[in-house]
């Protein structure tokens, strides 16, 4: 089964026309967040500030208020953008959880882990929980020509609260990329709070790393919606023009 057969049997099943209150609420993107045992929302605000410029820059309607699930809750399937936030280490999964995870993932969703602190602990956690998912495609380095880096914003520079490492490190099922773990705190660098004043500085690079993050969170959310439709070769004079 194909990522775009599954999300229409879903859209024609029961449950998805019982969920559906609003046509326009449904037609929405809305961020699911892994809920574990550790501290799993570092940044309670930063997706609701995502989710504020994707409306701002992008044609992407998304609700604010993002949706908690452990890993083997079924209603996961109606969220194509998972994010995986953490600082510190967090326990194994399940048997039951790391199985549902790799249906996730395999099923077409996309997941976003997201290192609070660049600590080990998170770390060591998050490549034990990816590789039992994905045991057959291990985190590596995402290359600078992956299509996710033009997916709508050309970029060739990390953003975050902190530059912890600057590449992006991924998982794939496939030709698709089907994790992309930062260790650079993106959450931190999104984060606003409700007086509208950024929660945390962003280091060393300020405030243009700041954009560089809100740029990144943007790509990210057009790859886990859209794919690799940029990857296609009408659009690649365009893209190497603007490179040039």
């Amino acid at each position: 089964m194909t990522r775009r057969e599954l999300l229409a049997l879903l859209a024609l099943s029961p449950l998805a026309a019982r969920r559906a209150l609003a046509f326009g609420d449904a037609a929405k993107l809305v961020f699911a967040q892994l809920v574990h045992g550790g501290r799993y929302e570092p940044r309670e605000h930063a997706l609701r500030r995502l989710c504020w410029e994707l409306e701002a820059r992008t044609s992407i309607e998304a609700v604010p208020e993002a949706v908690f699930f452990p890993p083997d809750d079924p209603r996961l399937f109606y969220h194509p953008f998972l994010y995986l936030a953490g600082e510190g280490p967090f326990p194994p999964f399940s048997e039951a959880q790391a199985r549902a995870l790799r249906r996730f993932l395999v099923f077409g969703g996309f997941l976003l882990c997201d290192s609070a602190d660049g600590s080990s602990g998170f770390d060591e956690a998050v490549r034990r929980e990816v590789g039992r998912a994905l045991p057959e495609s291990p985190l590596a380095r995402v290359p600078a020509s992956h299509v996710l880096y033009k997916s709508f914003y050309l970029i060739d520079h990390q953003g975050g609260r902190q530059i912890v490492r600057p590449y992006l490190e991924g998982a794939q099922v496939g030709n698709r990329l089907a994790v992309v773990y930062s260790q650079n705190d993106l959450g931190g660098a999104w984060a606003r709070d409700d007086r509208g004043e950024w929660e945390f500085d962003v280091v060393p690079g300020g405030e243009a790393q700041r954009e560089q993050a809100f740029r990144l969170g943007v790509n990210l959310a057009m790859y886990a919606t859209c794919l690799d439709y940029k990857d296609d070769q009408v659009h690649l004079p365009f893209i190497l023009k603007r490179r040039r």
